[in-house]
Formats: C-alpha cells, sequence, structure tokens
C-alpha cells in the first residue's frame, strides 16, 4: 500500500472525528442561556428539562435541543407542554418564566414552549434577537404584558402563535409592518386593545390569521385586502366597530372568515362575490343592517352561512339558491321580511335551515320538500299563519322540527306518530284537543315542547314509551290528570332520563309522589317547575335525592306540610320557589345554607319561626306573608 493511500486515510479518520467533536460540542453561550432559562422554572413535574444538566452536552443529550453539526450552535429547542408520546399523548405543565438569555440562542430557528400551561410574567425583548427564528410557538401559557417592540427584527419569521395568555396592550404597527415572511400569526385567547394596525396588509404570505377572543376595537383596516394569500381569518370575539371594508372582496382565497361577537355596522359589502373559495362565513351576532346583496350567490364554494342576531331585512335574496353546496343556513333573529324563496329547493346539500325570529309571511314553499338531506329546519317566531302542518313536512327525514308561533290551529297531525323527530317544539300556537295516543309511537323524541297551547286532556298512557325523552315542557295548556304519568315513563339506559320538566299552568292534580325521587326516569333532572297546579299534599321528602337538581318551582299548588329538611341534600339547588301555598312549620337551615342558592321565595305561605341565619343575598320580599316568620332580613324575633 503506498503511502498516499495511507494518508488519505489518516485524513479521513481525523476529520471525521474532528466532526464527531463538533457534534459533540454544546456552544458555552447556547449552554447558558438554557440553563438560565431552565434555573427560571419552579416546577417541571414531567422532567421535561431534567437531562438539561450542566455537565452534559446540550446538543447529544438534551430532551428537545438540536444544535447545527457545522458549528454547535442550538437551531431548535421544543419542549412543548401536549405532545405525542410513544402510545398515547403526553399533556404536562412547567411553571416558571421566559429568561431574557434565550435571547443570546443567536441562531435558534425554532422555539416551542407551547402549552407548558404555566409560563408567566413577559416575553422578554431579548426574544428579538433571535433574527433567524421561523418558528415561534408560546400559545397556551400565562405570559402577560405586551408583544415586545423588538419582535419587528424576527423578519424570518414563519409561524408565530401567542395564543391563549394574558397578553395585554395595543400591537406595535411596527411589528405587523416587519414580518413579512409570516404565514400564520395566532394571537386569539388573550387581552389585545386598540386597534388592528393597518401596517397588516404588509403580511402579504399570510394564509392564518386568528386575533378572534381580544379587546380590539375601531374598524377593520383596508388594507386586509392585500392579503392576497390568506385561508383563514378569525376576527370574531372582539370590539370591532364601523363596516365590513369593500376590499375583503380582493381576498378569493379566503376559505373561513369569521367576524361574529363584534359590534360591526352596515350592510354586507356586495364585493363578497369575489370570496370564491369561501366555505366557512359567520357574521353573527353583530349590528349589520341593510339587505343580503343578491352577489352572494357567488359563493360556489360556501357550506356554513351564519348571519343570525343582527339587524338584517328586506327580502331573502333568490340568488341563494345557486349555492348548491351549502349546508347551514343560520339566519335567525333579523329583520327578514317576504317569502322564503322557492329556489331554496335548489339547496340539495342543506341540513340545517334556520330562518326564526324573523318577519317571513307564507307559505311555505313547496319546493323545500324536495331537501332530501335537510335534517333540522326552524321557522319560528314568524307570522307564517299556517293554519297546520304542511303534509310535505313528512316526506322529509327531519330530526328537528321548531315551528313556535307560526300559527297553526287544531289537533296534532296523524303522520307525527311516523316521523323521526327527535325534537319537536310546537308552542305558542293555537293547537287544540287531547294530546293523542299515539305520541307514544314518537319513539326517537329526546325534546319536546307543545307550551302555551291550548290541549285539554290527560297524559295518555302511552306517553310512558317515550323512554328517549330528556326535556319535557307541556307549560300553559289545560292538561289535567296525574302527575305519575310523565314521572314513571321508561329509559332507555343511560339515555332518557328527564333533563328538565315544565307542567306549570295546567291543572294536574297531586299530591306529588312521595318516591319521586327515586323514580328512574327523574334521577338527573336539573328544572322541576310545576307550579300553578291542584296539586295538594305535601313536598315529598325522597326530593332530597335529587342531587342534580338545580331549579325548582312548586309556586301555587295548594301544597300544606313542612318544607322538608331533606332539601338540603340537594345539593346543586340555586333556584327554589315555593310561595303562595300553605307550607307550615319552620325554614330548614340545610336548604337556605346550600352553597349555590342564588335566589329563594316562600312567601304568602303559613311559616314560622326565626329565619335561620344565611349568606344568600335573600330579599325581605321572599319572606313576606308569613306572619310568624321573624329574624333578618324581617324585623327581630320578639323575646318572650
Amino acid at each position: 500500500m503506498d503511502s498516499s493511500t495511507n494518508h488519505s486515510k489518516i485524513l479521513s479518520v481525523l476529520l471525521l472525528f474532528s466532526v464527531l467533536i463538533i457534534v459533540e460540542s454544546c456552544h458555552p453561550v447556547d449552554r447558558e442561556a438554557l440553563l438560565r432559562f431552565k434555573s427560571g422554572i419552579t416546577s417541571d413535574p414531567s422532567n421535561l428539562l431534567q437531562s438539561w444538566g450542566p455537565s452534559s452536552d446540550c446538543c447529544a443529550t438534551w430532551a428537545g435541543v438540536t444544535c447545527d453539526p457545522s458549528t454547535g450552535r442550538v437551531v431548535n429547542v421544543s419542549r412543548p407542554g401536549l405532545s405525542t408520546g410513544d402510545d398515547f399523548p403526553v399533556d404536562t405543565y412547567m411553571s416558571g418564566s421566559l429568561s431574557p438569555y434565550l435571547g443570546n440562542l443567536t441562531s435558534l430557528q425554532l422555539l416551542d414552549l407551547s402549552s407548558v400551561k404555566d409560563l408567566r410574567g413577559p416575553i422578554p425583548p431579548e426574544l428579538g434577537r433571535l433574527s433567524r427564528l421561523t418558528i415561534l410557538f408560546l400559545d397556551s401559557n400565562k405570559l402577560t404584558g405586551p408583544i415586545p417592540g423588538t419582535f419587528r427584527h424576527l423578519y424570518r419569521l414563519n409561524k408565530l402563535y401567542l395564543s391563549n395568555n394574558h397578553i395585554s396592550g395595543s400591537v406595535p404597527p411596527s411589528v405587523f409592518g416587519s414580518l413579512r415572511s409570516l404565514v400564520e400569526l395566532g394571537l386569539s385567547g388573550n387581552r389585545l386593545s386598540g386597534k388592528i394596525p393597518s401596517s397588516i396588509g404588509k403580511m402579504g404570505m399570510l394564509i392564518k390569521l386568528d386575533l378572534h377572543e381580544n379587546r380590539f376595537s375601531g374598524g377593520i383596516p383596508s388594507e386586509i385586502g392585500n392579503l392576497k394569500n390568506l385561508k383563514y381569518m378569525d376576527l370574531s370575539e372582539n370590539r370591532l366597530t364601523g363596516r365590513i371594508p369593500y376590499s375583503i372582496g380582493k381576498l378569493s382565497s379566503l376559505v373561513l372568515f369569521y367576524l361574529n361577537q363584534n359590534k360591526i355596522r352596515g350592510s354586507i359589502p356586495s364585493s363578497i362575490s369575489g370570496l370564491g373559495s369561501l366555505v366557512f362565513c359567520q357574521f353573527s351576532e353583530n349590528k349589520l343592517t341593510g339587505r343580503i346583496p343578491a352577489s352572494i350567490g357567488n359563493l360556489t364554494n360556501i357550506q356554513r352561512l351564519i348571519l343570525e342576531n343582527n339587524m338584517l331585512g328586506g327580502n331573502l335574496p333568490h340568488t341563494i339558491g345557486h349555492l348548491t353546496t351549502l349546508t347551514d343556513i343560520l339566519f335567525s333573529n333579523n329583520h327578514f321580511v317576504g317569502r322564503i324563496p322557492s329556489s331554496f329547493g335548489n339547496l340539495q346539500s342543506l341540513q340545517i335551515l334556520d330562518l326564526s325570529r324573523n318577519q317571513i309571511s307564507g307559505p311555505i314553499p313547496t319546493e323545500l320538500s324536495k331537501l332530501k338531506n335537510l335534517q333540522s329546519l326552524d321557522l319560528s317566531y314568524n307570522p307564517l299563519r299556517l293554519a297546520t302542518l304542511p303534509r310535505w313536512l313528512q316526506e322529509m327525514r327531519l330530526f328537528i322540527l321548531r315551528l313556535a308561533k307560526t300559527g297553526i290551529e287544531g289537533p296534532l297531525p296523524r303522520w307525527l306518530s311516523s316521523s323521526s323527530l327527535s325534537t319537536l317544539d310546537l308552542s305558542s300556537n293555537a293547537l287544540t284537543g287531547k294530546l293523542p295516543r299515539w305520541v307514544g309511537n314518537m319513539s326517537n323524541l329526546s325534546f319536546l315542547n307543545l307550551s302555551n297551547n291550548g290541549f285539554q286532556s290527560p297524559i295518555p298512557s302511552e306517553f310512558k314509551n317515550l323512554s328517549l325523552l330528556m326535556d319535557l315542557d307541556l307549560h300553559s295548556n289545560r292538561f289535567t290528570g296525574r302527575l305519575n304519568s310523565v314521572f314513571l315513563k321508561r329509559i332507555q339506559d343511560p339515555l332518557g332520563r328527564f333533563n328538565s320538566i315544565n307542567l306549570s299552568n295546567n291543572m294536574f292534580r297531586g299530591p306529588i309522589d312521595d318516591n319521586v325521587g327515586e323514580m328512574e326516569a327523574m334521577t338527573s333532572i336539573t328544572s322541576l317547575i310545576l307550579s300553578n297546579n291542584v296539586l295538594g299534599g305535601s313536598i315529598p321528602k325522597s326530593m332530597g335525592k335529587l342531587i342534580q337538581i338545580q331549579t325548582l318551582e312548586l309556586v301555587n299548588d295548594g301544597i300544606s306540610g313542612k318544607i322538608p329538611e331533606e332539601l338540603g341534600n340537594a345539593t346543586a339547588l340555586g333556584t327554589v320557589r315555593l310561595s303562595r301555598n300553605k307550607l307550615r312549620g319552620g325554614i330548614p337551615k340545610e336548604l337556605l345554607n346550600l352553597k349555590g342558592l342564588q335566589e329563594f321565595d316562600v312567601s304568602h305561605n303559613l311559616l314560622s319561626g326565626r329565619i335561620p341565619p344565611h349568606k344568600a343575598n335573600i330579599p325581605a320580599s321572599a319572606f313576606s306573608g308569613n306572619p310568624g316568620l321573624c329574624g333578618a332580613p324581617l324585623p327581630p324575633c320578639k323575646h318572650r
């Protein structure tokens, strides 16, 4: 073997050895910066930083740290609190603060300390020295203070997430104006205020913009129309005012646009037609006025269109019928007038149609019967003057039907017995006659509201077959008979236990069954309202076993006897109304001192004795009309 070959081999080994030395070498500046950060961590229960020791190599053995092999400088620091383990997600936390020394990691490209949940204090301005940083994740912590103005130097940043902290103050315009490489910006769930800087228009590469749940005020800057690559924009849950800028029509790539829960005024601009990629649009809970522009018919990819709780008016544009990809139309609580356009029958993908609480007139177009995918129809509180339920409704596969206060008269139509409805609301109409026996065939019902009608009958025994029913409202009718026909219904464990019952303002007869608190269907109830019936009898002690009940109302029911002290075992009670009965004896201290008690009224009974001391703020009127009661908040008891 010649000497040149040997020489080259030796040289190769030396080069390899030197590379290994460099790979194993941790730059002292970076080691100190990371150890300083670790020293500011006061709690690390999952030992995210356990491997970070002063005598070990940060490039070789420190978990979550990656170095550039050619320089030994730290390029990645990734210690998120939520990560994917070998078999299942790992969710942990660290307590402490961000060290200014992190600003010395001048080769850092990625810093991920997201979801460690308990990083507190300000974001150090020194982080602005990390000019090579491309990804910064500090979301889901408890960081406070402002966004540092030094962030304007992070010109290589692609992704910045500071969401779900307690960051406050206004966004420095220079920061938005400088981050021209930014693709994703997440600042949601903070306390940021002031205006959205117009310099946002300089972030030309931005794809995702999430500013929701802050305190931003002022108008949406028209410069936002310059963000031609934007696909996701969420400005919801702020205090934004002014109009939707006309320039919004330039965002032809926008897929999601949320503006809900602001104070936006004015009309929806006709330029919205330019949002040809839009799939999800939510402008609900603002102060929008005017008509929906006919140009909305150009949003040919739209699936969810949510405009509820505004002041929009005029006729619904027939061009909405062009939007054959629509699955959800939610337009409730506006000022729309006129008829539902027959073109709505073209919306073959529609699953939810909610036009409730408007001024829409009838008749309902029969073309809606073509909507074979429709699952939920709510036209409640419109002057439709239906008189009867349209027969074509039986051809549909609805799960939810709400037609409250739409002018329906007469008996319930029999075709309902073969429907698949899980929710039926026909309240505040002029329905009359008996509750038919076939109601027991509506075995999918989980919610039934027939309140404020003119029904006159007992509850049929077949009612017990509604084994999935959880919410029942029959108040303000003329129902008669015993309560057990409701309370003793069957269940399909774990489903079918009552959540709420309102049978008030009827002619039901009592007494309430002594075992009501032990009946299968009643054990999960949170609201029981039986006021203004002819119940008589006493309050059953077993009601104290209703451990989830929050509201109990038995006003003007002719109930006598004592208030059972066992009611104090129903520890979730927040509202107790027992006024205008014939209750005697004292008020149980266990009941009056329930932790969550907010409303309590036993006025106009025959109660006596000292009102037990209590912390709840209950007015004197809640105890009035009981001549034998005394003590705060009534006049003091007389010493005998």
